[in-house]
């Protein structure tokens, strides 16, 4: 079962919560996929069974057509944050990591093209791998952290979160208008463009500001 740990290995005193998730943050993405830029931002959930550990290992389906990579920065929330502004929502994260929300892509374009909701192919059992939480303490400043994956040896996605529409406290501050967070809730921030299929035996290398997680992809 899924705990949240820290980058030393132990146990964080925080519930598993919601896991939510901000689409269209960073602008090379958005234009990958074609998207339309919106005012309000994109967001949605997984619940707490999409949240397993990147590392050693984590799986994807294998008979729902491409399971897509998409690395984000993971914030994990310890106080509760309901119409917050950017000050009251910076101080209520206890760290950050690195995750991965994994996509049906085939099932997003068919739910897409029939205007149905997203959670078959975002919110599936084990959609959320998520490394190590590195306490906010430990980092210099969130919004110019480098972060990259590499599949197989080859660089995929790399990007910095000062490169997002919407900053960490701004994102976290316009969720909180529209619903509570809580304790132990994590907020994925957006994907930088490089999002493809991933397949069983890949050797992912995930890297965030100075930390490395390698991990491997099996099949289910």
């Amino acid at each position: 079962m899924y705990q949240h740990i820290d980058i030393n290995g132990n146990r964080i005193d925080l519930s598993v919560g919601k896991v939510v998730c901000l689409g269209g943050n960073y602008a090379d993405h958005i234009k990958e996929m074609s998207s339309l830029v919106t005012e309000e931002a994109v967001v949605f959930m997984k619940p707490t069974t999409a949240l397993v550990p990147l590392t050693p290992s984590f799986s994807i389906p294998t008979d729902k057509g491409a399971c897509h990579n998409e690395t984000e920065i993971a914030v994990l929330i310890q106080s509760k944050l309901c119409k917050a502004d950017e000050q009251t929502c910076l101080a209520a994260i206890w760290g950050l990591a690195i995750a991965q929300d994994l996509t049906l892509r085939d099932v997003q374009k068919r739910l897409k093209s029939q205007g149905r909701p997203w959670e078959r192919a975002k919110a599936f059992d084990a959609s959320c791998p998520v490394s190590a939480f590195i306490p906010m303490a430990n980092l210099a400043d969130v919004q110019n952290i480098d972060f990259s994956l590499a599949v197989n040896g080859e660089i995929r996605q790399a990007s910095n979160s000062a490169n997002m529409e919407r900053s960490i406290a701004q994102a976290l501050a316009e969720i909180s208008q529209q619903f509570t967070l809580l304790p132990g809730d994590i907020v994925l921030t957006g994907t930088p463009a490089g999002v493809a299929n991933l397949n069983p035996n890949d050797q992912l290398t995930l890297k965030f500001d100075q930390y490395e997680f390698k991990t491997s992809v099996l099949g289910n």
